[in-house]
């Protein structure tokens, strides 16, 4: 539940940031301030309904939902949007609560250790499906099951736990490459 106050405060921290975002989505500065307008009335109508582990995450992924709803109303590719939300994320989202991390080490440690070691290869160390498949002998198709399975398990956890999103979780596997143990 938000009071006016965090309202206010959420508003004043965030709407530049949202506003600059949708604006190097769309590249329209009058569609841009009515996604902004959109998401906090929104925001503010679903005040008692929300419960938000990082406003952060929760307005940005409001923003993208917006912009790709624009997108698909004037049928326009999503492929890139999505990736240039992703690379906006990674450069320009600094700080991401300690909640967050929690809960993505919570949802790997859901997967099978196989599960888990076939996703790190893939998402971390960037191989291939026929790198994963020659290092771990495996077959292909069965590395692909592996991963599809992994990639379903965590966005069916992730509805479970609100808050997170597959962008920051991909970002934040990036940030914990090193220190992840299989």
């Amino acid at each position: 539940m938000i009071c006016l106050k965090e309202f206010e405060y959420i508003y004043i921290r965030h709407w530049e940031k949202l506003y600059a975002f949708c604006f190097r989505m769309t590249r329209d500065e009058s569609l841009s301030q009515n996604f902004v307008q959109d998401i906090f009335t929104d925001l503010w109508a679903r005040k008692t309904e929300v419960n938000i582990v990082s406003i952060e995450n929760y307005l940005f992924r409001a923003a993208k939902n917006q912009i790709l709803k624009e997108y698909r109303r004037k049928k326009t590719d999503t492929t890139i949007m999505e990736d240039n939300f992703e690379n906006y994320l990674i450069d320009n989202v600094g700080t991401l609560e300690t909640e967050l991390m929690d809960q993505l080490y919570g949802l790997l440690q859901r997967l099978p250790e196989k599960r888990k070691e076939i996703l790190v290869m893939s998402k971390i160390q960037e191989m291939d499906i026929d790198e994963i498949a020659k290092v771990l002998n495996l077959s292909k198709q069965t590395v692909k099951n592996q991963l599809t399975s992994a990639l379903k398990q965590l966005r069916f956890h992730t509805n479970e736990t609100s808050g997170l999103i597959m962008p920051f979780g991909i970002y934040l596997l990036i940030l914990l490459k090193h220190s992840l143990t299989i």
